[in-house]
């Protein structure tokens, strides 16, 4: 099977080493002259396969280096260097093949993501039955929404879904580069491309599989699998004027040497692999690279962009910030403890779906606080919400809500992009909570490196408030803040900016314009929607900016690489040519020296595979910090 595969892949060089076997045969055996006719037939084929093939790409408007192998094989073929012609031919099938094989080694990373997609589900045939474990395998395509499936030890999640049964840890690696397990319970939720640790849990599904994450980012891999590196038109801009030196030299050298087999040996060592393969080997590894580090590029062109870009903008919420409400301040009034109010707080908050609600919740958690169960709870949408806990009426909410119940209730002064939830407790004010959309911890750091690294224009584009902006603006040092914007109006600031290239970074559905029409659109895509992630040019998998510098670092490192083998390439091929003019090296020595030319340039490509990430050292905010203090929030 393994010899069916390689003839399969490679049937130029199995059918070019038969050939020469068989001319080397002919040649030894006395019959030079069908030896010579079967060389002159089979080259003749290959020349008119690659003339063909020159056309087309002509007709598509690009002009590259194949005029350099075919004016080589012709005049090996004119001067009789049978032999030669062949392993020029061989040369050119086996640059190939070293490029097939760079390039499945530069992939790696990005085919193992496709390798491990789900492909189906266990379906719960009684969901509501605990004591049932009955299922029915489906194709993955096929599970519905509210479909319960379970998951089974060391499975993948087929799709988005939010935990009903079970608990534990999940591996999320191969979503957002987190090394260590995170831990899910009952109501969380758990993306489709974890890997489930060792209990068997029950998962309700929340989105098909087509709109689940791990799905989406296999499309975005894919995407980025079958571009073509733009690199390859770059070297393609240096054809002409390589090919134009190598003909002046192989022309000087028959002029001098007074004998056209000099062209042939110096044009041998033209031949334009190391052009060809170096480039999109190099980008190849790069988009590797970005993957393994958490973003998905969709191509070789975003990835050449992202190198250059001069100008970069971003949302703020979900984007500079972290897009949720966490609480900044307790503010108890007299009489009432800090702790006490933001556990009852938190408690009746469970019965409550406002945004400020998970805010609340989660600080509670985090500062260790144990959460008590409501006898009864109601909530007034927009406004708030009345529950009975521990025998106590504790209300959360606006203050005109609260103050219905107690009309000492007073508005509390809070700074730019907070909001406050007042409470009463047994019909008295109890005190005020602030929230706010906190700053990123790494926003800072990486604001101040892309100022460092040659980022000439930072800017925030964004629908918020004035003074909300301006606020978060300076804690992450942009100087430039362009607030209360439209969708559209976002575009025309994003199109005007200059220099370029220009890159727009946001999160959410009302970004999807703005980033498509930026030179490169990065979407935040741990948590930001569908129509983002289409939208632009490159997805962070990771709910983090600090990768988002990875990647420009990545990418600027992928350039350069590119451009260092391509110059090693031409430098290679000019000083050998200039040798090959004295003649001291022959047509068919010369076309084995360029295979080592090929594979110099490959091996030095494949240096994009380890590119460095960024240097943040730049000191991060905090932006979750939670004041806790006993003074009046009047």
């Amino acid at each position: 099977m393994g010899v069916v595969r390689i003839v399969r892949r490679y049937p130029v060089i199995i059918a070019t080493i038969v050939v020469a076997i068989v001319v080397v045969v002919l040649s030894a055996t006395g019959a030079a002259a069908a030896a010579k006719w079967l060389s002159i037939a089979f080259v003749s084929v290959v020349i008119a396969w690659t003339v063909l093939g020159m056309i087309r790409d002509v007709m598509r408007g690009h002009v590259g280096l194949d005029i350099l192998a075919v004016i080589a094989m012709v005049a090996t073929l004119a001067v009789g260097e049978h032999l030669a012609s062949l392993v020029i031919v061989l040369m050119l099938s086996g640059g190939e093949a070293l490029e097939d094989y760079a390039s499945r080694r530069a992939k790696r990373e990005l085919t193992a993501l496709l390798d491990r997609s789900p492909q189906r589900a266990h379906v719960l045939v009684h969901p509501n039955d605990p004591s049932s474990a009955e299922s029915q395998d489906a194709d993955v395509d096929d599970v519905r929404v509210d479909d319960v499936l379970l998951v089974r030890p060391s499975e993948i999640v087929p799709v988005d879904g939010v935990l009903v049964a079970g608990g534990g840890s999940f591996d999320e690696s191969s979503l957002t580069g987190e090394s260590m397990p995170v831990s899910r319970t009952v109501g969380d939720e758990v993306l489709s491309g974890s890997v489930n640790g060792s209990q068997a849990v029950r998962v309700r599904v929340i989105r098909r599989a087509a709109d689940s994450q791990y799905q989406q980012v296999v499309a975005l891999v894919r995407s980025a699998q079958e571009s073509r590196a733009p690199m390859v038109r770059l070297a393609d801009r240096f054809a002409i004027p390589f090919t134009l030196v190598s003909l002046v030299i192989a022309g000087a050298a028959w002029a001098i040497s007074g004998t056209p087999v000099r062209f042939a040996e110096v044009l041998v060592l033209a031949t334009p692999c190391p052009l060809l393969i170096a480039a999109p080997v190099a980008f190849l590894g790069g988009l590797s690279r970005t993957a393994r580090a958490g973003v998905i590029v969709k191509g070789g062109q975003v990835l050449e962009q992202l190198a250059r870009v001069r100008s970069a903008a971003f949302d703020k919420t979900g984007t500079l910030t972290l897009g949720a409400p966490r609480l900044v301040g307790v503010h108890p009034e007299s009489g009432f403890d800090a702790d006490e109010l933001l556990t009852l707080a938190a408690s009746a908050e469970e019965y409550s779906t406002h945004v400020l609600a998970a805010g609340i919740h989660s600080a509670a958690v985090e500062r260790g606080l144990v959460l008590r169960p409501a006898t009864a709870a109601s909530e007034q949408a927009t406004n708030g919400v009345t529950a009975i806990i521990d025998s106590h009426t504790v209300v959360v909410g606006k203050s005109a809500f609260v103050a219905q119940i107690a009309p000492e209730t007073e508005r509390a002064e809070i700074g730019p992009g907070q909001a406050a939830a007042y409470v009463a407790i047994d019909g008295a004010f109890a005190g005020v909570l602030v929230l706010a959309d906190a700053v990123r911890p790494e926003s800072a750091a990486v604001v101040g490196w892309l100022r460092r690294t040659g980022v000439e224009r930072l800017a925030m584009l964004t629908g918020d408030a004035r003074s909300t902006a301006h606020s978060i603006a300076e804690r992450v040092g942009i100087d430039e803040v362009h607030a209360e914007l439209l969708p559209a109006e976002k575009v025309a600031l994003a199109g005007g900016m200059q220099p370029r290239p220009v890159m727009m970074v946001g999160d959410g559905v009302n970004d999807a314009p703005v980033l498509a029409a930026a030179d490169v659109g990065v979407a935040m895509g741990a948590r930001g929607s569908t129509a983002a992630g289409e939208a632009a040019d490159a997805v962070v998998l990771k709910d983090s900016l600090t990768n988002l510098a990875d990647a420009i670092a990545i990418s600027r490192h992928t350039l350069q690489v590119a451009y260092v083998a391509i110059g090693i390439g031409i430098a290679l091929s000019i000083g050998l040519m200039l040798v090959a003019t004295t003649g001291v090296i022959p047509a068919i020595v010369g076309a084995f020296v360029q295979e080592g030319v090929d594979l110099a340039t490959i091996l030095y490509a494949l240096r994009a595979l380890r590119a460095p990430v960024a240097d943040l050292q730049t000191p991060a905010v905090d932006g979750a910090a939670i004041e806790a203090s006993s003074h009046s929030a009047g």
